[in-house]
């Protein structure tokens, strides 16, 4: 136990001393101050000129995103009909077959939108070369997306009256050769080091020792588990994610991928402070948001260290904790730890079955879903704290008397009624796709469909409307994780998610880059003693307190009915 607990802090501790000064080189960066990669320089001029871009070119909040949402379509449509035609394409020495229309859509939606949300086996269902031009190069240019559109925020207060929030292309590019590709490099060599494959080679056999022939996938995968940590990603190469001990060999690729996945978060954070020169503020963010995620990640380390009641009523000893699920070489402490982490960004790999985790657990792993706010994936995570900022800032404005304002700028019912809209979607989209999901699933069970309702579930009552919630839920967070007794591989699934991970994708970028815009280009108003400081630990609570009423509101009545429904029946 205590070489457990010790494994987890060394994790967090290694994580905040990478994520501290690599948010204070990204400031640097970003803001265009001279960093040790700008031997990086001329690769990025090269690039710029072949596209005909000019990355000096001023763009307000409008150009922004115009630029940000027609590459993305442009990365849908091309891969789209790649994935549909794999089998047809080389680098298929497994002879894997072509996806179906529906399912190349969900797929697709879900790497452009940075979930990888895989209603396919990694291993079976792409190819190598999918796996590459499409899978890998949509973690590194999803993860920039998000990065970009981030640091177009922290450009809108960097100054006291703007127009321009920066170029969009200029921080895309940027976000990829100078932090995501360097960082994948190392990380894929580590992984690579200790066990993980890293070849083109097709399936291996070996004889097991019951005397059975076992096809073993492998494939250049360290590559691809770099980036998909990095980038908050999670799609895994292999169908278990790392929970596969290909993916994830040893407790030493364990710690490498936890930390990878949140160092880009947490440094976002730092960086946001020093880029806008009010470091204090950042801070305070940051606090928020490590006090957030200890309390989802304590109960749901308790939780699974307690064990299963309905085991402990059979007399078998759980001195370990519950292990259903888990992989011995891990333990429940760090796959506990894993499984808040992976949720509260929006990685959404796993090193444990999450169907398996006990209902407590559950609850903590949607929540962290459901609010998205603690530290988040790459760059949306500040992106979707900001909006709570923005509601805390408005209801502070309205107990104190004054008109809210945020750095100097005054928040009008514009930009409230945008944050309040985005606040709505996630609610929206999680809780009417569940309803739809289940008033078929009890309605219409036995239709002729290719995979009737009926046969979705492995788990029905409580548990079975959890993995329901639970597939709506990481569709909505572009997290990508699921409780996998749900079968999802269908036009149902395929269809109803792929709409949800595109909605709950760019709404949330475009209301809060479009709330910056219109408070950048107001007119600065100095701080003066009746000023609502966001800086304070006193407000720091406030927001808090927005984030946990707010989603309890929203999320309490589906919570009640799956996960808390279940843990209270087996008592």
């Amino acid at each position: 136990m205590n070489s457990e607990i010790s494994g987890v802090v060394a994790s967090f501790l290694i994580t905040l001393l990478i994520a501290v000064p690599l948010g204070k080189y990204l400031a640097k960066m970003f803001a265009g101050e001279r960093v040790w990669t700008d031997f990086m320089k001329p690769l990025e001029n090269g690039l710029f000129k072949i596209s005909g871009i000019r990355p000096n070119e001023p763009m307000d909040w409008k150009q922004f995103l115009k630029a940000m949402l027609t590459i993305n379509l442009l990365w849908l449509v091309y891969g789209f009909f790649v994935l549909i035609y794999q089998d047809k394409l080389p680098l298929n020495p497994d002879g894997n077959t072509g996806m179906t229309p529906d399912l190349a859509f969900n797929t697709i939606i879900s790497f452009v939108v940075n979930c990888d949300l895989q209603h396919y086996s990694g291993e079976s269902g792409v190819t190598y070369l999918t796996q590459h031009i499409i899978m890998m190069f949509l973690m590194f240019t999803s993860a920039a997306t998000g990065i970009a559109a981030a640091v177009g925020l922290f450009k809108a207060f960097r100054d006291k009256t703007v127009d321009n929030i920066g170029n969009f292309w200029e921080f895309f590019v940027k976000a990829i050769t100078r932090l995501l590709l360097p960082l994948s490099i190392v990380v894929a060599v580590i992984l690579a080091f200790n066990g993980t494959p890293s070849s083109y080679a097709s399936k291996d056999q070996f004889i097991s020792l019951q005397g059975d022939t076992v096809n073993v996938s492998r494939g250049p995968a360290a590559e691809m588990i770099a980036i998909k940590h990095l980038g908050t990603n999670g799609g895994g190469w292999f169908g278990v994610n790392s929970a596969h001990p290909l993916e994830n060999p040893t407790y030493v690729t364990n710690m490498t991928e936890i930390i990878s996945q949140m160092i880009i978060p947490m440094a976002m954070i730092i960086a946001f402070g020093y880029f806008i020169r009010r470091r204090k503020l950042g801070w305070v963010i940051f606090g928020v948001m490590t006090i957030g995620m200890f309390m989802l990640m304590i109960p749901t380390i308790s939780s699974e260290l307690g064990g299963n009641p309905n085991i402990a009523k059979m007399g078998v000893t759980q001195a370990t904790g519950a292990m259903e699920g888990k992989e011995v070489r891990i333990g429940p402490m760090a796959t506990g730890y894993w499984s808040t982490l992976t949720t509260i960004v929006s990685t959404g790999s796993v090193n444990s079955m999450h169907d398996s985790a006990m209902p407590l657990t559950g609850v903590w792993q949607l929540l962290g879903m459901m609010i998205n706010g603690f530290f988040g994936g790459c760059g949306v995570g500040i992106l979707n704290y900001f909006i709570y900022l923005i509601i805390a800032v408005f209801i502070s404005g309205l107990m104190v008397g004054r008109t809210p304002e945020f750095l100097g700028h005054k928040v009008e019912a514009r930009e409230v009624k945008i944050a309040a809209l985005v606040t709505l979607i996630s609610p929206l989209l999680i809780m009417a796709g569940t309803a739809i999901a289940a008033f078929v699933f009890s309605t219409y069970g036995n239709a002729d469909w290719a995979v009737k309702p009926s046969n979705w579930l492995n788990n029905p009552g409580f548990h079975g409307f959890s993995e329901m919630l639970y597939e709506f839920t990481s569709a909505n967070a572009n997290n990508g994780s699921g409780f996998e007794g749900l079968g999802d591989n269908n036009v149902f699934w395929n269809v109803s998610t792929g709409f949800v991970l595109i909605l709950g994708r760019f709404l949330p970028i475009i209301g809060p880059v479009a709330i910056a815009g219109m408070l950048a280009k107001k007119k600065y108003i100095p701080e003066s003693a009746g000023t609502l400081r966001t800086d304070t630990v006193t407000f720091g609570m406030m927001t808090l307190a927005v984030i946990l009423v707010l989603n309890a509101l929203s999320y309490f009545p589906a919570l009640a009915l799956g996960p808390l429904a279940e843990y209270f029946s087996m008592r």
